[in-house]
């Protein structure tokens, strides 16, 4: 690795739900260049019928990839940040122990949680508070669901901290409330940038576990003196960056201008565009959009849809006989009959199935469609219906606005399947500009960067990752038989159409 004098070096955490990642990053005479240390899986523990994340292995794996950055630069970085997925959240004693492994957002135990606090308050109330998207996880449906069930661990605690946050306390010992990740838990007040006190209160909690927003790049304190004795690493800040990966992530679009909309793509696809300030109407509610915090007072104006999931699904289950690489299946699908079959990739039966491969026969079967001959088709499918699912939320999107999308940017693991994003192009009839791949993680490290003073302010993260990185641009090529496909799709979602008003 090249190191100029003047390059600063920063390490992200970019933990996600399949995996979790630590990437260097050198900024250096306006240029960024990123280097993955370290890649582990993050894989859920199922512990008497209930699935849990194991925050203590993913700890060691960032001890041991922070002992890889020194390694790598001879020096220490001049922070750490930790971004992660939304919503779910750890519970501390009040002697700052964590009460247990925090709950996987797909745990059961949250089926039925949302429905049964909207009697306590009525969903449409809900959403004019909140301008969140309803999504049987939310945080604030997850609490519920505790109270449900009478927890222990509710009476027992004394903070809530979501993962990011976790991470960071486990990191330091400070504790803190980022807001681009408590912008996800539905129970903030997107105008006011605060907590609703009146939503735990409906539920019977009163007492106070939820801790003050901090603004995304705020500088929290330094590893703690049994982290720094464990990695060699002394008086390196920890930063609360853009801590929910999605909001990392929409910082790093290369955008230019307006009348764009982005699609960051991975396990989950979320589809928006940036606004500067919320948008809440009851069209906003029948479409089920959301409103999450961006970095520099900006609003991620988006909706969250079941990405890669179904396609990750189907490769672990075919894992045992020697699964090919998500690049080799792409190739395949590429060559096999066009729209077969469709799914609606956020059909419940998807969210956490024992086999997925089963669970879309199960879909096909239960609309009329026959199965796709081979696996290549299988995927071919899927990934079509995606790109369907993205032209519909995209409309809706420019509707809702009442802006025109002339543009989107993915970026995301999912900008590297060159299928999806030319089936992205052809379904929308829009270019595709695809990269930064690893956009959560310079986004990441970019807020970081504006922490210690490398950066002046948000404007400058675009320009550099623009000066920094390949991109690679779609144009759209589809034609009547995508406007047939869509007809088709949005028959099999009219089928599915619930209360919720999902699109």
């Amino acid at each position: 690795m090249t190191d100029p004098k003047d390059a600063t070096h920063i390490l992200a955490f970019d933990l996600g739900a399949e995996s979790g990642r630590a990437v260097l990053g050198t900024l250096a005479g306006g240029r960024l260049s990123v280097h993955e240390v370290r890649r582990f899986p993050n894989t859920p523990l199922p512990l008497a019928g209930h699935i849990h994340w194991n925050v203590y292995r993913l700890l060691d794996e960032m001890k041991g990839a922070m002992r890889d950055a020194a390694a790598a630069i001879g020096a220490r970085p001049a922070s750490v940040g930790v971004d992660t997925w939304g919503v779910d959240f750890g519970l501390l004693a009040k002697d700052g122990t964590l009460l247990g492994l925090p709950f996987c957002y797909r745990d059961p135990r949250n089926d039925g949680a949302m429905e049964d606090y909207f009697k306590l308050v009525p969903r449409e109330a809900l959403y004019e508070a909140t301008g969140i998207q309803f999504m049987p996880f939310n945080t604030l449906f997850q609490v519920y669901a505790m109270v449900r069930e009478r927890s222990p661990l509710l009476d027992a605690a004394a903070d809530l901290l979501f993962m990011p946050d976790l991470f960071n306390y486990l990191l330091t010992g400070q504790k803190a409330a980022e807001f681009t990740i408590a912008s996800t838990s539905q129970m903030l007040d997107p105008r006011t940038r605060q907590w609703i006190p009146g939503l735990f209160q409906a539920m019977g909690l009163s007492k106070k576990i939820l801790h003050d927003i901090v603004e995304p790049g705020t500088v929290l304190a330094p590893l703690s003196a049994e982290v720094a004795a464990a990695t060699g690493l002394r008086d390196v800040p920890v930063v609360a960056t853009a801590s929910h990966d999605t909001a990392a992530a929409v910082a790093a679009v290369p955008a230019e201008g307006d009348g764009w909309a982005y699609i960051s793509s991975g396990t989950w696809s979320l589809v928006g565009v940036e606004t500067r300030s919320p948008l809440i109407s009851p069209r906003s509610l029948a479409a089920n959009f959301t409103n999450e915090g961006g970095v520099g007072g900006a609003v991620r104006f988006l909706k969250n849809v079941t990405g890669l999931w179904l396609v990750q699904g189907c490769r672990k289950a075919w894992s045992d006989e020697g699964a090919a690489s998500y690049e080799e299946l792409a190739r395949a699908a590429a060559g096999a009959p066009p729209f077969a079959a469709l799914v609606d990739p956020d059909d419940p039966s998807f969210l956490n199935p024992p086999d997925m491969p089963e669970a879309v026969a199960a879909f096909f079967r239960r609309t009329g469609q026959a199965q796709p001959e081979s696996r290549a088709s299988l995927i071919r499918s899927l990934l079509e219906s995606l790109a369907l699912k993205y032209r519909f939320v995209i409309e809706e999107l420019g509707r809702t606005t009442a802006r025109p999308i002339r543009k989107i940017h993915v970026i995301g693991g999912g900008s590297r399947n060159e299928l999806l994003c030319q089936f992205t192009a052809d379904a929308t009839g829009l270019p595709v500009v695809a990269g930064p791949a690893e956009a959560t993680a310079i986004g990441n490290i970019l807020v970081q960067a504006m922490a210690v003073g490398r950066l002046a302010s948000p404007d400058g993260i675009r320009s550099i990752i623009r000066e920094s990185f390949p991109l690679r641009t779609y144009e759209p090529a589809g034609g009547p038989a995508w406007d047939e496909a869509a007809v088709r799709f949005s028959e099999l979602r009219g089928a599915r159409q619930d209360k919720e008003g999902s699109l």
